[in-house]
Order: structure tokens, then sequence, then C-alpha cells
């Protein structure tokens, strides 16, 4: 429940924001009431007089970089003209839609025409999850594995594209679960019984019931406190932070600032958190320094390595948060806590080890359950301005040296050799093979002693995509098989995996605009970082899959004269070491 708890804390946090009352910031995400005003408009149209249309994402329609950039200096004067963009289904059509918010009307409706489809959104799921579990021949087959149809839970997953010639109708595969006994419904998955369903229709278009396989039974599932036995491990104390001289950051509607850092903080409905305009205040200039134009999590991509029918299509790509719109008038925010806990675990025949003697794809960690194989690749989009927007990306590796002479007892050393990346294939790099540093650098701008200012990238995990560059999922989520690439800006160009993820062939991703090899020298660039984590499943992943941590950092590499740490004041309750001589790090 972690993770569900941290974004019921972002969405507090996110609506806090949102009830300041504040003169917009043109980065602002649309609030309630303007989601509501999109609903109104977009309905109220003759895109689909029948209102049979379903909203699939509505965000603000950000005004163009440059734009922004022009108002900050003077933000007392108009704002840009504020601007929704929306993608609905409406009549079997994808609409993307900009709505202009100050004239209440549509000023762009297209008809999307190519591969893919948009998110799904909580109605459609919930309905097509509905018609599996009244559907005549599913209950006959729940009734044939001796189970209750009234402790059945199902869930709707998007089936990936595996080489069809043919555009695939927008369907899901529903996968379901049983209680019964436990809250822990996704430790019971039912297996063997596939079921298509068609969004648009909302018809079951496929159903086989392959082969019967135990539902894990539920004792031992249950992770609730309450229901846990003795004995128990030792308890550690608890552990209180206390802010006595207040907190350390203030809120100017979505705008934070943090010691000498201000931000613009947003909200997507398909990132999630969004950071604009990070901008660090440098005391020896006596001004603002931008560091960030924007960051988000751009993609979020689990592929999961069963081959069984049922588990191969399912769960590859996915995002984390959700906003939608629907009939009533209301906006819904939140997360789904079905990405953290469904997809880890599915049944297996098997009670024991030793009875397993072909390829099962996974760890068996309880009698009839397994743990599969799979792995989790976040790309992050990174707009670095550093001191502004002309930027250029050096690569700077280690190399070893040894010493052919005698003007030094030692045999080696390593110098540092840097190059600055030219194009787009300069920049596409896995990390690991050897020791290199990447710094974000304005070369037009540079410090007293000569150095470019900078903003290095510290890696976390370094692990990329195994798997080969002809899988099907592989190509739709190519992002995964690098760990940086770097594109220049283009404000179409956010999401790694595509603005149409569920079905996607490939064709308009991060590894598709790659190729246009773009210059991407003192321009204004955007660093794209993949965080991945590769996850074989370990019994003590039963019943309840613990938390990986993982991250990465940017950090200043010449962008002070020194280290700006020294200007900081301790707090007043706060005594350092009595240090005679600096600390070795």
């Amino acid at each position: 429940m972690e993770k569900a708890s941290r974004v019921l804390i972002l969405v507090f946090f996110f609506t806090l924001l949102l009830t300041s009352t504040h003169q917009y910031h043109p980065l602002d995400p649309l609030t309630p009431s303007e989601l509501n005003q999109v609903r109104t408009i977009v309905k109220g149209s003759s895109i689909s007089p029948g209102r049979n249309l379903t909203f699939h994402y509505v965000g603000l329609d950000e005004p163009d970089k440059p734009t922004i950039l022009s108002w900050l200096p003077d933000q007392t004067r108009e704002n840009p003209p504020r601007r929704a963009f929306v993608i609905i289904r409406a009549n079997q059509e994808t609409h993307e839609i900009v709505v202009d918010l100050s004239t209440n009307s549509i000023i762009l409706d297209q008809v999307y025409g190519g591969n893919g489809y948009p998110l799904l959104n909580f109605e459609e799921q919930i309905a097509a999850s509905k018609s599996a579990t009244t559907y005549a021949p599913f209950i006959a087959s729940i009734g044939k594995r001796g189970l209750k149809v009234e402790e059945v839970v199902c869930g709707s997953f998007t089936i990936g594209w595996y080489g069809e010639e043919e555009r695939t109708n927008r369907v899901v595969r529903v996968m379901c679960y049983y209680l019964d006994e436990t809250v822990n419904l996704y430790m019971r998955p039912i297996e063997g019984i596939t079921v298509t369903v068609d969004l648009d229709t909302m018809e079951i278009v496929r159903y086989y019931d392959r082969m019967v396989i135990p539902v894990p039974k539920a004792e031992g599932t249950d992770y609730r406190e309450s229901e846990q036995k003795p004995p128990f491990v030792p308890s550690v104390k608890a552990v209180t932070v206390v802010q006595p001289e207040g907190r350390s950051f203030s809120i100017d509607g979505n705008t934070i600032r943090w010691a000498n850092w201000m931000f613009h903080l947003g909200f997507d409905m398909r990132a999630g958190a969004v950071i604009s305009l990070a901008s660090i205040y440098d005391l020896d200039k006596d001004e603002y320094r931008r560091v960030l134009y924007r960051g988000f999590v751009s993609e979020l991509f689990v592929p999961y390595l069963d081959l069984t029918e049922e588990w191969m299509g399912p769960r590859e790509l996915y995002q984390m948060f959700s906003v939608y719109l629907n009939d009533k008038p209301e906006i819904s925010y939140g997360g789904i806590p079905k990405v953290q806990y469904q997809g880890k675990w599915r049944g297996s025949v098997y009670t024991h080890k030793d009875q397993i003697h072909e390829e099962v794809y996974g760890t068996l960690l309880a009698e009839n359950t397994m743990g599969a194989y799979h792995e989790h690749f976040l790309s992050y989009h990174l707009d670095l301005d550093v001191d502004g927007d002309a930027n250029s990306l050096i690569k700077t590796t280690l190399q070893t040296t040894r010493v052919s002479n005698s003007r030094s007892p030692r045999k080696s050393y390593w110098t540092a050799v840097s190059e600055r990346a030219q194009t787009e294939a300069d920049a596409r790099i896995q990390l690991g093979s050897k020791p290199t540093e990447l710094l974000v650098v304005n070369p037009n701008k540079k410090t007293k002693v000569g150095n470019p200012f900078g903003y290095h990238l510290i890696p976390g995990s370094v692990v990329g995509s195994i798997l080969t560059d002809d899988d099907y999922a592989e190509i739709r989520g190519a992002f995964a098989k690098y760990h940086v690439w770097v594109t220049p800006y283009n404000k179409s160009e956010k999401w790694a995996g595509g603005l149409y993820a569920d079905q996607s062939r490939g064709n308009n991703n991060l590894e598709s605009w790659w190729l246009r090899n773009r210059g991407i020298e003192n321009k204004d660039i955007v660093l794209w970082y993949t965080l991945g984590f590769h996850h074989v499943p370990y019994q003590e992943d039963f019943p309840l899959m613990p938390t990986i941590s993982g991250g990465f950092e940017l950090r200043p590499a010449n962008f002070f004269e020194h280290n700006p740490v020294l200007k900081i004041k301790p707090p007043k309750d706060v005594k350092w070491p009595n240090c005679s001589t600096p600390m070795m790090v």
C-alpha cells in the first residue's frame, strides 16, 4: 500500500495547490472548474451528436516554450491564452482536440488515423470487467473450478502488438482474481481463462477456457496487521521529525520556494507530478539561474516474460496516474494501486520446485503460486536549461594510461577525455561498459577560470533491457535499450512510448524521433534518462512485494564559482562537529 499512500499524499497536496487563490501561472494545471468547462464544451459540440464519446486525456495545452520564457521577466502582463488538449473516442474514432477556455470554443479537431490507441479510462475498464463477470460461459468456467462468482474480481489490461499486419480493434484482455477469505486478491489469480472485450462495443469478441489451474490458497496471503498471528519480531521505536523553526518552504499558487530553489509544480493525468522552471539563486551573481525547464516521468514500461497465452499480451506499458472526466459534473484524481500489486504472481499447478521440469518463466514462491520474471523501466523527460536554453552534451570517458618511462614510480594513471555530442546519434548511450561522465553544459557561458557552466547526470541503477531488438515489446518500448538519449526540444515530443502507447507499433516514439539524427550542439535540448530494474522474484516477495528504491541525481558541475554550501547557515539548534580541519569525503 506504500505507493497508493504516496499517490494519496500527492493528490492531497495537489488539491491544496488548486484551492489556493492566486493569478494563474501559464503552466498551472487545469483546475476542476476548467476541467468541467472542457467537458461541457466538448460534449456540447457537434463531434458526437448522440453524446457517445469518452474522454481519455485532458491536460493543459501549454504555451510554446519561447512564449513562457518571454513572459517570465514581467509576470504582471496578460497571460498567454489558456487552452486544453483533449483526446476523446467518438464513433470508434480517436479525436485530438484543442479547446480555447477564454472563448469557450474548440479551435482544433482532428481525427487520428495512425496506429495505437489512447489511454484507458476507469469507466470503460470497469464496464469491460463487468461484461466478463456476467457472461454465461465465464460463469460456467468459474463453477467448473468450484469457485463462487460473487468472490471474483476482474481487471482490464491492454493486449500489446505482436506483428499483426491488420489493425486490431481497440480491445482489452480481462483477467480475474479470487477473494474468499483474503483481501489480497492479486495473490489468487484465476488462470487458464482468456476474455477479450472490444471497448468500443463492449462486446466479448473472444472467449477461451484453456485449462483448469488450481487457484492459490488464501491462507498466508492476508497482509493486514489484525490477521497476523504471534510470535512477532521485536518492534522498532517510533521516530518523530519536527521543525521547531517552522517549514523551510513556501507555496504561492503552484510556485514553490525552498532554500535557494524556486520551481513550479504541476500535475498531469498521464505523467503525474511535473516540475517546471527550476531555478537556483546564485548569491555571487545576485540572480536566479535556470537549471530545468521541465522534468517528469515520461513513460513506465514493464515487460513480463511469461509466454503463456493469457499472460503474453498484458502488462507492458501503463501509466501511474489518472484523471478522467465522465458524464457527471465531476473530476476524479487518483492513482491506480493495481500498478503496484497485480501482475507479479500467477497460478501454477506446482506445489514444490522438484515437480518443475519445464520452462515456467518465474519462481515458485508458495504452493500453486509463481512470481513472474519481469523488468521495470522509467523514462525521465529532462528539458535542462543550464543557465539558458542553448546547451550541449559533454561525454567524458575516463581512460587508463600506462606510465612508459621513469618519470614516476607509478605504473598507470587515468585521465578524462571529453567530446561534445554533435547529433542525436552521438548521444544515445548505454552506461556501464566503460567509466563515463555526462554533463549538460552551456558552452556560451564560462566560469572565471574558463569552465563552461554545467550540470552532471549521476545515474542510479545501470540496468538496460536485455530483450532482442526485434522483440515486439522491445520495439514498442525501445527507449529501454539505452540509458541516455538526447533530442532537440520539440513541444510535441513528450512521451517516450508515443502519444498512443496502447497497441503501438513503435513508429512514433523516442527511437523513431532519434532516427532523424538532428543536430544537438549548442541548442535547446532534452535529455531522456532511463532508470531500470530486472526483477527475479524471491519468496520474500510473497505475499506482499517489498519496495525497491532507485533514482538519479543532477548536480552542478562548474555551474558556480565555488561550493555554494559555504554560504548556508545551519539551523539555530544544530551544532556542527568541532573539526579543526575539513572532513574528507
